[in-house]
């Protein structure tokens, strides 16, 4: 097994050239060619294999820099989404590997070219400085969880990468009354599980285009019993299927004897055993399959057709099977949430509830014109994407609408009214804290705000004074520009948290 199924299981590969990421421009790929970082497949190396311009390498390579200043990356994700992890591959890059490396982040329109994107100064943090070790796997996990569409990838100071990898949770834009592919990678669909993937990996089913070759699909190994091999695939949304296509594409000794269908409409399934759930409904019944062929089954041909949230594939006994597409409309999730309340609000409601997770005028507005949300998905990307591209002045009101840790509940409660509960349950790691612990906090609040004219700012829920503590300690020798954008990541964790009690009681 490779080592990005290892440490990412659960997440999808954002980058890769195989779902349409592109390098869109770098800052110098003399040795190799930056369009190297996003190939399928691990890289590798020939030794006696040289160039023009020196040894022919199988990644992203600059020359030696002999002036000041760093050497960066311009990715444009295939698949938008929230990035979790990443893979710095710098395998056979042994004494040209970077030192160290760092990832930004930017929301921005799928067509921006790179010179637009270059000169935009709301790139924000992915992932730190971080040493790199040459020849290896480097793997790490973001900093913050954040939605973005491309990544500046920077060597510190110059050198070779062979692959970066981007792993984390689909989430494109998609409308609700365009006909889509629910099961497309590219637009947030999801292979969950399957029973067995010996030839082919399960998230191949859901690839865009057709696969170039029998090893693009997913396949199964060959089974000796009476029972079937199976996959479920997690849609990209709630949505009716008005055609179904099971293309077995150069699976011509081994496609499946037969396939059948199976949907489920269950928006919280939990991924584990869920395909032993007994609410599938039968879609497609066991129906013949054919080698190197795409077969197709309109709406009227299904048992039913949804709504839908996942989709279970049997291939019966065994056998591979290049894509599943699930062509349908998307139609309103089943159970409401805070994305339901603020759209069924009016304008002024809805702008005073979202006061309340995030003390930003601004961006209250311009959440209240973002309505109507999809799903509580779309909210919380839509907090994220407006709050990262508010001005600095916006952040700093917000950040005044929160109270210092620990202040004292009375106060508190005169001075932040309706989100005064809020806040104090936020805290609630401070009660029953040591007198010590409680005043090196109230000198820490003191030397903070000197130092950067602002409370600081943590998402305190869950943590202990002690904790809180730590971080402020941390964070205190931070230059002012990083501290902010660190406050900013904070407030935005805060916003999310409050955005999902608005439909508590």
């Amino acid at each position: 097994m490779s080592v990005d199924l290892a440490a990412f299981a659960d997440c999808t590969e954002l980058a890769s050239e195989s779902v349409g990421g592109a390098v869109l421009a770098a800052s110098d790929d003399f040795f190799a060619e930056k369009e190297n970082l996003l190939k399928v497949g691990e890289a590798e190396f020939d030794p006696h294999a040289y160039t023009e311009r020196g040894k022919l390498m199988d990644g992203w390579e600059s020359r030696r820099k002999r002036v000041s200043g760093n050497d960066w990356a311009i990715v444009r994700l295939g698949v938008p989404g929230l990035v979790r992890g990443l893979d710095i591959d710098t395998s056979w890059f042994l004494g040209n590997h970077p030192p160290f490396s760092r990832l930004e982040g930017i929301v921005a329109d799928p067509d921006a070219d790179a010179v637009q994107l270059a000169n935009r100064s709301d790139w924000f943090e992915v992932l730190p400085q971080v040493p790199l070790k040459s020849g290896s796997h480097n793997l790490f996990a973001a900093s913050q969880v954040q939605h973005c569409t491309h990544l500046r990838l920077w060597m510190l100071p110059d050198g070779g990468i062979a692959r970066l990898r981007v792993y984390g949770d689909p989430a494109p834009r998609l409308a609700g009354d365009e006909l889509l592919d629910l099961a497309a990678l590219v637009h947030g669909a999801r292979a969950l599980a399957a029973s067995d993937m010996f030839f082919g990996n399960k998230d191949h089913l859901i690839q865009p285009g057709r696969a170039e070759n029998m090893g693009g699909g997913w396949e199964t190994r060959r089974r000796r019993d009476t029972g079937h091999d199976w996959i479920v695939v997690q849609l990209a949304g709630r949505g009716t299927l008005a055609r179904l296509v099971l293309d077995t594409h150069h699976f011509k000794g081994n496609f499946p004897d037969r396939c059948s269908v199976q949907g489920l409409d269950a928006a919280d399934a939990e991924p584990f055993r869920i395909e032993r759930r007994d609410d599938w409904v039968d879609v497609l019944p066991e129906t013949k399959m054919a080698a190197d062929t795409a077969h197709s089954f309109e709406a009227g041909e299904l048992q039913s057709v949804g709504p839908f949230t996942h989709l279970r594939l049997k291939v019966h006994p065994c056998g591979g099977v290049s894509r599943l597409r699930a062509m349908g409309s998307l139609v309103a999730p089943q159970a409401s949430g805070p994305a339901d309340l603020l759209n069924g609000l009016d304008e002024a409601a809805a702008h005073s509830a979202l006061m309340l997770c995030c003390g930003s005028e601004e961006w209250a507005t311009r959440m209240t014109a973002a309505r109507p949300f999809a799903d509580d998905v779309s909210l919380m990307l839509a907090a994220d994407e407006v709050w990262w591209n508010l001005p600095e002045s916006e952040w700093l009101a917000a950040f005044a609408h929160h109270p210092r840790i620990g202040e004292d509940p009375e106060r508190l409660r005169r001075r932040f009214g309706s989100t005064a509960e809020w806040a104090g349950g936020e805290q609630a790691g401070v009660a029953g804290a040591a007198e010590q612990t409680l005043s090196s906090l109230v000198q820490g609040n003191h030397d903070y705000e000197a130092r950067y004219g602002h409370v600081f700012l943590i998402c305190a829920t869950g943590l202990s004074a002690h904790q809180m503590l730590s971080a402020l300690q941390r964070r205190l020798p931070n230059d002012p520009a990083r501290e902010r954008l660190v406050a900013a990541g904070e407030q935005a964790k805060i916003t999310r948290l409050r955005l999902h009690k608005l439909d508590t009681p």
